[in-house]
């Protein structure tokens, strides 16, 4: 049987396209292990996707001061010792790794033991995890091209992979969950899981006006729901949503979010016009600003920055999206292909020739 190790976590973004290329992995006859944190996100995940889990050492890659960095580097070293331990064991035929802190030891582990690796890049530019694994892999799968340029001969534009369930969502269901007759077009408003709390204020505080040409779907991140408004017609909000999610997206028409690149290529495959609000420079490494760069360049989305946005600016900027919404749609449509799922299989199956 072949055998395949992922590795990839700090956050959901680093995991989810584990996710997706997991039922294919599985249907062409791989073994799949998982290397990652004790206490990362991606144990829970891999957990309840019944993916044999293993735990080692990691410490965080930090561009910023901090008493930490001096202790990390020994954790990190430790961690290319058990990951290269792993390795031995398993002796996998291919690793992939999607990135984030945790993937350093494991793909240094795999370059010790000789196991090709293929890693992939969500974002615009490399980040410090991925820049060090690339010069021990054996190609780098970008979802921007721009990334695949800045990477030179193992760089591979390709997406980014996606699941399968995403496609099936529902208009019909998605306006049933949340009571909307489908008259008005309908605002989909993404906090991501801990929620944007200014992008949260600034759209509450301009319901009264927007709800009058449009319906607001609202996923306010967790702990951040208003139960002041939970009786607003045309107002539905969550704290987020798992299995209901392709209907909600399903019955959107606009879309309102962050800039994190899994999500707005998800938006793109679903031909969703959006408008992106990125983190700030400040609260990031300024990948986000990036992103919505690139895609606002050609054509795919309207951005607006969070130092411009007011309540009054918000709203002019979503009354623009809906009238250019026609148009967005037809640039989305006309866009390659943002589902990268196949792309990735195929490398993971060239890579190991």
């Amino acid at each position: 049987m072949k055998r395949i190790v992922l590795t990839g976590g700090g956050t959901a973004g680093h995991v989810t396209p584990h996710l997706a290329i997991l039922p294919h992995l599985v249907e062409e006859g791989y073994e799949v292990h998982y290397i990652g944190t004790e206490e990362g996100i991606e144990h829970q995940m891999m957990a309840k996707a019944g993916v044999t889990y293993h735990a080692v050492k990691s410490g965080k890659l930090r561009r910023y001061h901090d008493w930490k960095n001096f202790t990390d580097p020994f954790r990190v070293i430790a961690g290319a010792f058990q990951s290269a331990r792993l390795m031995g064991k398993l002796k996998p035929d291919v690793c992939f790794s999607k990135g984030g802190f945790v993937s350093v030891p494991v793909v240094v582990g795999a370059w010790l033991h000789r196991v090709p690796t293929l890693c992939h890049e969500s974002d615009l530019t490399p980040g410090l995890a991925n820049k060090i694994c690339s010069k021990f892999a054996k190609k780098v799968a970008t979802t921007f091209p721009e990334c695949a340029k800045a990477l030179g001969k193992k760089g591979v534009c390709v997406g980014t992979p996606m699941r399968p369930e995403l496609f099936a969502g529902q208009r019909e269901k998605g306006l049933r969950m949340c009571g909307f007759s489908g008259e008005k077009p309908v605002l989909m408003m993404m906090g991501g899981s801990s929620g944007a709390q200014s992008v949260n204020k600034a759209l509450r505080d301009i319901l009264p006006r927007l709800l009058e040409t449009m319906d607001v779907l609202h996923l306010t991140g967790k702990g951040n729901l208003d139960e002041s408004l939970s009786a607003l017609p045309g107002y539905r909000q969550f704290e987020f949503l798992s299995d209901e999610l392709p209907d909600a997206l399903a019955c959107a028409d606009l879309i309102l979010s962050r800039a994190g690149s899994n999500a707005i290529c998800e938006f793109q495959a679903l031909k969703k016009p959006m408008l992106l609000v990125p983190y700030p420079k400040g609260a990031s490494r300024g990948d986000q600003i990036l992103n919505a760069e690139s895609f606002r360049k050609r054509g795919l989305c309207h951005v607006l920055l969070q130092e411009n946005m007011t309540a009054d600016a918000l709203f002019d900027a979503l009354m623009d999206l809906q009238k250019d919404r026609e148009q967005l749609v037809r640039n989305l449509t006309q866009a390659p292909p943002a589902d990268g799922t196949q792309a990735v299989l195929r490398l993971i199956r060239e890579i190991q020739k």
